[in-house]
């Protein structure tokens, strides 16, 4: 591929979106950028104030589990008060957290402050992707959710880059960093980024519709929706599980922590350099295909880290197998939730899908380091590998007709009925209709 043609793709990957969806991608970008809390909180917990491994890996725990809260949460304030005032709200509260750990030390206290910045955090994604859902044409939705996804990881490059060489400014300057980046990120989007929950639909006579009132109990009654969750938390659990048992399967081979280093470090260097490229090559492609091709990637990567012995090479090669299947899942996972979604409420799919990302960031941290300790790394693998091509048949089995890709419509919104066979060749760029959608 030549060097013009990689332009092109380029400039058609990111042109023709509208100018909000731009300053939500720059809020992402510059909340990411200052992102030093989770990525330092384990070091300052053990160095800086001297408590255990095991407390420091109970507190971040407690993050994921505070995200299990606060995802439903704020998909039900993303409907009930609005796209803008949730996620300034969300924003500014987990500011205020992350200036808190910089003066406080107490255990209690740290692992309460800790909890809920987890909700905060987690509370603010779904008014961030029912708000994409909302401003961006049907056709270009999963392109968005791509874009979006990649201003989080080049953000969270460079914070780590930035919190490694500015360490020696201390952990509690990092933080208030990250409090003041979370407050510039809630400007923006107080300042620039309009309001799009939808207004209330009217009839012919001008009269407004009644729309069905959905609940979170009526959101996991969607039977197409609810086994697209559960088989998204299966391929959740597949790509948290190398986060805690890669370095221990590299440590159990004799390699040091810088090799483990390098390693991880090819996950967001292949996002960064290849998400647009990527993008470009599954735009137009069946989602059903996609989820289920990203599932195997994920299967084939993590499952291949048995093989690798103590090469760093290889386990960096498996990183970047199941990095692609990251690139491929996590905007098409998106765009399939909100096309499954009704219009009103969009906030709560997404609060619902939200929540299998936390329960895996809780459960799979937890599972994976009890396996490495009991039967081994090699179980490990070989569960995420089952675990991986278990989501890939259920994809293709159990949502081939709820997601079809059908080029001849042209398109339509969730109904959250349960019966419901909903047209996806929206998300997938095939037609021009406008359809409901989630990250």
């Amino acid at each position: 591929m030549s060097i013009d043609s990689l332009r092109r793709s380029a400039r058609a990957t990111v042109s023709g979106l509208p100018q909000g969806f731009w300053w939500l991608w720059l809020s992402t970008l510059v909340n990411r950028t200052g992102a030093f809390v989770l990525t330092f909180l384990s070091l300052y917990l053990t160095v800086e104030l001297g408590h255990s491994a095991w407390f420091a890996g109970l507190v971040v725990a407690l993050h994921g589990l505070g995200g299990v809260a606060g995802s439903p949460l704020g998909g039900t304030l993303t409907d009930r008060w609005g796209r803008r005032p949730t996620m300034v709200t969300m924003h500014l509260a987990a500011a205020a957290c992350a200036a808190a750990l910089a003066v406080v030390t107490s255990a209690w206290a740290i692992a309460t402050v800790v909890l809920l910045m987890g909700v905060a955090m987690q509370a603010v994604r779904p008014s961030i992707n029912a708000t994409i859902a909302d401003m961006v044409p049907a056709h270009d939705v999963r392109r968005a959710y791509a874009l979006n996804y990649w201003a989080l990881n080049l953000g969270f490059a460079i914070a780590s880059i930035g919190g490694g060489a500015a360490i020696f400014l201390g952990y509690r300057t990092l933080f208030v960093v990250d409090a003041v980046a979370t407050v510039l990120c809630a400007v923006i989007v107080f300042l620039r980024l309009p309001e799009t929950r939808p207004e209330a639909r009217t009839d012919k006579a001008g009269e407004p519709v009644v729309e069905a009132k959905v609940s979170m109990v009526t959101v996991l009654r969607d039977a197409p929706f609810r086994t697209l969750v559960l088989l998204n938390l299966l391929v959740c659990l597949v790509f948290t599980a190398p986060w805690i048992g890669l370095p221990l399967t590299m440590a159990d081979q004799g390699l040091s922590p810088s090799s483990y280093g390098v390693v991880i470090a090819v996950n967001g260097i292949v996002i960064v350099g290849f998400q647009l490229l990527v993008n470009r090559l599954t735009d137009k492609r069946s989602p059903v295909l996609l989820l289920s091709l990203s599932s195997l990637l994920f299967a084939v990567g993590t499952g291949a880290t048995a093989l690798a012995g103590s090469s760093v090479v290889a386990f960096a090669a498996t990183v970047v197998v199941w990095t692609v299947g990251e690139m491929i899942h996590v905007p098409t996972n998106a765009a399939a939730t909100a096309l499954l979604a009704p219009e009103h409420a969009r906030g709560r799919y997404q609060g619902v899908m939200g929540m299998s990302w936390a329960v895996a960031g809780f459960v799979a941290p937890i599972g994976a380091g009890a396996i490495v300790d009991g039967p081994g790394p090699n179980v490990l693998w070989a569960a995420t590998f089952a675990i991986g091509i278990l989501a890939a048949v259920g994809y293709t089995l159990r949502l081939r007709k709820a997601l079809v890709d059908d080029s001849d419509s042209d398109g339509g919104s969730g109904s959250g009925d349960s019966e419901a066979v909903v047209v996806v060749g929206d998300i997938a760029g095939d037609t021009t209709g406008k359809a409901a959608v989630t990250a």
